[in-house]
């Protein structure tokens, strides 16, 4: 299935190096546009099957979810989102090997049901959640190389 919002950039730091950034709940808490933290819940720390409780703001806006994590390789690390017991999303950084460092692929899907989008609309403030996730995407993938690199 396609995602949808979804951008790559290129890194000049190791995999390892990206996948301890975006597998670290603070970490990615520094590179991501509307993720501001979360603590696991079940785990010390990423593996698949360990949840966390993620708090997201945008403005004045803050609102919670708990997510599982799906996906946790050298080469992949994805997290299925709920909120308020409902599906809301996916969200998916696949790290590929390049000569230079490597290549980082964030993607998101949307997987709210259709009458839970005013809802989330009104708690969140966006109104269009694939636009605005395409956007700040390609700024947290800015951030995430600049703490790749800096490092």
């Amino acid at each position: 299935m396609t995602p949808d919002a979804s951008a790559h950039i290129d890194v000049a730091a190791s995999p390892q190096r990206v996948f301890e950034l975006v597998s670290d709940l603070r970490g990615l808490s520094r590179c991501a546009e509307e993720y501001s933290g979360g603590k696991w819940l079940n785990a010390a720390g990423p593996r698949v099957g360990a949840r966390f409780r993620g708090f997201n703001k945008r403005g004045w806006r803050k609102w919670p979810t708990t997510s599982t994590v799906t996906d946790c390789s050298a080469t992949r690390f994805a997290f299925e989102v709920k909120s308020l017991g409902l599906a809301v999303s996916r969200w998916q950084y696949d790290i590929e090997e390049t000569g230079e460092g490597c290549r980082v692929t964030e993607s998101t899907w949307d997987r709210r049901p259709g009458w839970y989008v005013p809802i989330t609309r009104l708690a969140t403030g966006v109104k269009d959640r694939a636009v605005t996730n395409q956007r700040n995407i390609e700024a947290t993938l800015q951030r995430l190389k600049q703490a790749a690199e800096s490092a």
